[in-house]
């Protein structure tokens, strides 16, 4: 992919590598155990036994997951003694988490017209 070359004022597309990078991250949040443990990491941070508790998920599973959104960049621990706390850091990542939630309302169905709620773009030309 290439940026768009066309009228001034327009928005250049995504790189081959931002829309690879972007692709893997949704990948990722695919997996709605790993969603749910980004969106309990949002709020405040954890350990493992207390997200397994909140995700309603073995501790082994939590910690496989843990594992993946790591390396993906997408969570960040440290250590407290014996303890590893898991945080959401990255402002990028909260708002997109967020983003999602406020979407989809709570019974699962999406929220109203995001057009009712924001300022409308304006169109291209």
């Amino acid at each position: 992919m290439t940026e768009h070359s066309g009228d001034a004022g327009r928005e250049a597309l995504p790189t081959s590598a931002q829309v690879e990078v972007a692709a893997e991250t949704f990948r990722m949040l695919s997996s709605s155990t790993r969603l749910l443990i980004v969106r309990i990491l949002v709020d405040a941070e954890h350990d493992v036994t207390s997200l397994a508790e909140l995700a309603e998920a073995s501790v082994q599973a939590v910690s496989q997951h843990l594992a993946k959104l790591r390396l993906a960049g997408l969570v960040g621990s440290r250590r407290e003694g014996r303890r590893i706390i898991y945080t959401v850091d990255d402002p990028h990542v909260v708002t997109m988490v967020e983003e999602i939630f406020e979407h989809i309302a709570p019974d699962g169905s999406l929220a109203p017209d995001p057009a009712e709620r924001r300022p409308q773009r304006r169109p291209r030309r």
